[in-house]
């Protein structure tokens, strides 16, 4: 049987193993479309100063990078299928690129929001294609590692980032978060031309569903844009209500154009599979308990205990380091014990983290009182993001790796905004303009709001996910060989 399988494989699945230096490659690119979130978010007062931009349009600077970002993923992914992985990956690079120069030359508000929407479209394209190279050109125990350090790049980059940014912020000018792209991308080509497998065939454009990708890019857009607003206008808001709801029936009518189109953006009766279905609705939980505890604890450093832009970019550097530990601790985990076991574990350790985080008072320290649940939530949210993107992906067949990409990424970034959404309304909430007392029980209710969250994704993680008997075969299993139903 095991040679019948060999006999059918795809001329790009026969080709030797990864080139030397092709992983670390792929994980700088993606590196940079994370920091380009968490970086840009500890530098917004001193930006906002510098272009004149007002409170009630400064969310823009990351909205409209998360908007493009979030609602393009599942084409970019599909793309990379279709037109060739190395071509999408360069492309978006290239694009993401320029973009991060316009943003840094930015003397405008309008001009800042339109370069960042770019660099979300760069992202859109870079992001699942290099995920994708990663699911296509590793196998076995070699795949696991391979996800493992995507998972340590993703999770402990929101980190990096806020370190980063505020490093740059203090020393050098908010420009520098973005002109420091430039050297990063050129190596990064200069790298991949060498390393990045060549796409063995042309470009499909016919295979492409453009009417999908349009219900799925204007469906995922209303519903970020809706979550995104929430915190200005309100969660019972004409606005998010409205543009939650026609982004909910959009994605439906999306399903329903997918079951019947010839080659579908994204394959709906994949979602039936627990690890690929389950792992995508815990993604959600995942990225919205990730990035709201970044945010909420970057408010709680900066607000309540006063640190400026580098002390609290410094601060989170535990936070990262506990991260990538426990990415790989999780992708070890998930080979022994599949998925189901580790991701229940990997989010009670992170709602535990978030609980103790919960008790920091308007007193409190950063030793005792934030570093302890902090290095607890990295190792869970590290173990979470190695586990659901081994979940999503560990099934999928060379065909469909950028499709699945994608999806997996569509749920880090959509989950990512409706954490920051909500849980910054919880921190704020009746805090007015500043974060006395109020703002310091608003801060340990967001807190006592994520763990609950991850909590309840514990539960749902025993629930839902494949058991290790069903689930470990398919890790082992060469995706080529899998059967299309």
């Amino acid at each position: 049987m095991h040679a019948i399988h060999q006999h059918h494989r795809r001329p790009d699945a026969v080709a030797a193993g990864p080139r030397r230096g092709l992983l670390p490659v792929l994980l700088v690119a993606q590196l940079m479309v994370v920091l380009d979130i968490s970086a840009v978010n500890i530098a917004m007062p001193n930006l906002a100063r510098d272009l004149h931009i007002g409170a009630s349009e400064i969310g823009w600077t990351i909205t409209s990078y998360t908007l493009l970002f979030g609602s393009l993923l599942l084409l970019g992914g599909r793309a990379a299928d279709l037109l060739g992985r190395r071509r999408v990956f360069f492309t978006g690079l290239a694009v993401f690129t320029a973009s991060s120069l316009a943003s840094a030359l930015a003397t405008t508000s309008g001009w800042l929001f339109a370069a960042r929407a770019g660099q979300g479209l760069g992202a859109a394209m870079l992001s699942p294609a290099a995920l994708s190279i990663i699911t296509s050109s590793f196998q076995g125990p070699a795949r696991m590692r391979a996800l493992g350090g995507w998972s340590a790049a993703g999770a402990a980059g929101g980190a990096i980032g806020v370190l980063l940014g505020g490093v740059l912020t203090q020393v050098a000018d908010w420009r520098a978060i973005f002109y420091i792209n430039l050297p990063v991308a050129l190596l990064v080509v200069l790298a991949g031309r060498h390393v990045v497998p060549a796409d063995a065939e042309r470009p499909r454009w016919r295979g492409l569903d453009l009417r999908g990708a349009l219900a799925a890019t204007v469906s995922l857009a209303a519903l970020v844009y809706g979550i995104s607003q929430a915190e200005v206008d309100g969660w019972t808001s004409t606005v998010t209500l409205g543009f939650g709801l026609a982004g909910l029936a959009g994605l439906a009518a999306f399903a329903m154009l997918e079951r019947r189109a010839a080659t579908p953006l994204l394959r709906i009766e994949r979602l039936r599979d627990r690890a690929i279905g389950g792992g995508f609705a815990l993604m959600l939980a995942a990225a919205a308990v990730m990035f709201g505890n970044f945010v909420t604890s970057s408010l709680y450093l900066q607000g309540v205990l006063g640190k400026g832009p580098l002390a609290t970019g410094l601060a989170f550097l535990p936070l990262a380091l506990a991260t990538a530990t426990g990415a790989h601790l999780g992708a070890h985990l998930v080979g022994k014990l599949g998925v189901r076991v580790p991701m229940a574990v990997a989010f009670a350790t992170a709602a535990a983290g978030a609980f103790f985080l919960a008790g920091a008072g308007r007193e409190g320290s950063y030793g005792s009182d934030v570093l302890p649940g902090m290095i607890v939530v990295g190792l869970g949210l590290g173990a979470l993001m190695a586990s659901v993107g081994l979940s999503v992906l560990s099934g999928a067949r060379n065909e469909e790796t950028g499709m699945l990409s994608g999806l997996n990424t569509t749920g880090h970034e959509i989950g990512g905004t409706l954490g920051i959404a909500a849980l910054v309304t919880v921190a704020t909430a009746g805090a007015g303009t500043g974060l006395g007392a109020v703002g310091v029980t608003g801060i340990d209710h967001a807190f006592l709001v994520t763990g609950a969250v991850a909590a309840f994704g514990s539960v749902l993680a025993a629930i839902v996910l494949p058991s290790a008997r069903s689930f470990l075969p398919k890790l082992q299993l060469n995706p080529t060989a899998m059967p299309v139903h």
